[in-house]
């Protein structure tokens, strides 16, 4: 089939860039290597909303990072996505860090930054009580904020197919022709054919532009290790606490999460070229946060951890640290989105509007839509309804009242809709990330049967074709007896 635009990566900012540009009259689709939604880089990070200190002034991430910071709480609220507004804190434990927090006062104030503060030790204690006595002062930026990335992408992809996008999953690109002014996307689905592409390929962006004879940037994967702590130990933390930034990055940071988790991380180590696939955890790298957080919080440590991962961040090989977005220099209807590291999670609402505005001045024939869908329906969440509200839908669907996943209080009817929404779960994980079935203290250890059982009845597919999270993870292979 033929597309006016195709969109090469489904983490959070092809998503958004589906959605915004769903809002013109065109045929769209985005392409993903993966099974589902969210499986690079926005299915592991630090799931922060940056307020926009840290990035060079004058740079695009400086630009994007306090535009997105101010577009998230209405994204996630059209979008109905977890997000808290809880402010950062970047902790000094030296004169010297404190004259780093000094510099970080003054690029966030270039930047656009509103209402940061260097504050005091006795305050700092008392917005954390549990912070290391070794610490001496804070900058406090209050519009920072915690976010659940992988969700943000979900509901963007939903919000688009609601507005005529289309989605391939497990459509990863192996060649693009450009000819009779069209591209010719070779995928393991079948050909695309479209007019435009948009690159947000994420670690493989540098791949998917070589393929039209880009060879601007390269990409190398940085490697950023974390556990997540159980919900017990919430009290330990409420804000988001960074070390002083390094050339390498923000540091290890300890933070709240969006459902209430401790998350711990991330490490910052850098790979090979041809390691975008090494998400393993290493015992050096897991050490090194444990070490690192000891620093922050003494007293937190991981005895209550209840998973650790690893995910991959997309940094530009070189000396040039910011985003690459643009129209490639190889083929103007080609447009790149690479290099979307930290504070990409944060800028991805303004990326997407500034994409939008790259391809409306390129393509001025699209017009925007009569109706266009602004909101996602809020998913059924029956953990937290009134006990009347429970009543009355388990009335009216007894599907809401069979707990699957005990330790997150997750329903049936709540993994049924996953599965039946737009472009819903077709896996173990997908079901996770959309429900959270899996994700609490046992980690999948009850109800990742349940949910295995869920998905072969309503995909119509027998139990050992479901699979953990798509191709090569099987869970179950033949009956014993």
């Amino acid at each position: 089939m033929q597309y006016d635009v195709a969109v090469i990566g489904a983490g959070v900012c092809g998503a958004l860039i589906t959605r915004e540009l769903s809002k013109l009259n065109l045929k769209i689709v985005m392409l993903e290597k993966f099974s589902d939604i969210s499986m690079g880089t926005s299915k592991a990070n630090s799931a922060i909303v940056h307020a926009g200190f840290d990035a060079e002034t004058g740079s695009l991430k400086a630009k994007l990072n306090v535009q997105g910071a101010s577009l998230m709480a209405y994204y996630c609220n059209k979008l109905s996505v977890p997000y808290k507004n809880i402010g950062s804190l970047v902790v000094a434990y030296s004169w010297d860090d404190m004259q780093t927090l000094e510099d970080l006062f003054e690029r966030g104030f270039a930047n656009g930054v509103p209402n940061m503060e260097i504050i005091s030790q006795e305050r700092l204690r008392e917005m954390e009580p549990y912070i290391s006595e070794k610490a001496i002062g804070a900058l406090w930026a209050p519009t920072a904020g915690i976010v659940s990335p992988y969700e943000l992408a979900i509901a963007a992809t939903e919000n688009a197919c609601l507005n005529g996008a289309r989605v391939k999953r497990n459509s990863g690109v192996f060649d693009i022709e450009f000819k009779d002014d069209l591209f010719f996307i070779t995928t393991a689905s079948g050909v695309v054919k479209a007019k435009y592409v948009i690159n947000c390929a994420g670690v493989f962006a540098d791949q998917i532009a070589n393929m039209i004879g880009d060879t601007s940037f390269k990409i190398i994967p940085r490697k950023g290790e974390y556990y997540l702590l159980d919900k017990n130990e919430s009290k330990m933390v409420n804000h988001v606490l960074f070390h002083c930034p390094s050339k390498m990055g923000k540091g290890i940071l300890v933070t709240p999460t969006a459902h209430g988790n401790v998350l711990m991380g991330p490490t910052a180590i850098d790979l090979d070229f041809d390691s975008k696939l090494d998400v393993d955890t290493t015992i050096e790298g897991l050490d090194e946060v444990k070490r690192a957080v000891k620093e922050v919080i003494p007293t937190l440590t991981t005895r209550n951890a209840i998973t650790s991962f690893a995910g991959l961040r997309a940094h530009i090989a070189g000396d040039n640290s910011d985003f690459v977005i643009g129209r490639s220099k190889a083929n103007d209807k080609f447009i790149n989105v690479a290099g979307i590291e930290s504070p990409g999670l944060t800028a991805a609402p303004a990326i997407a509007r500034y994409v939008g505005q790259i391809f409306r001045e390129m393509a001025p024939q699209y017009e925007r839509k009569e109706k266009f869908v602004t909101t996602r329906p809020a998913p059924v969440r029956v953990n937290e309804l009134s006990d009347e509200e429970r009543a009355a839908l388990i009335e009216k669907d007894p599907r809401y009242g069979k707990i699957i996943c005990r330790c997150e209080g997750i329903t049936e009817g709540e993994i049924v809709d996953a599965i039946k929404a737009p472009c819903g779960a077709r896996d173990v994980d997908g079901v996770k990330r959309r429900t959270r079935a899996g994700m609490g203290r046992c980690q999948g250890g009850f109800c990742g049967s349940k949910v295995v059982e869920i998905l072969s009845r309503e995909l119509d597919i027998p139990m050992n074709q479901v699979t953990k999270h798509g191709n090569g993870s099987k869970i179950l292979f033949k009956k014993t007896k």
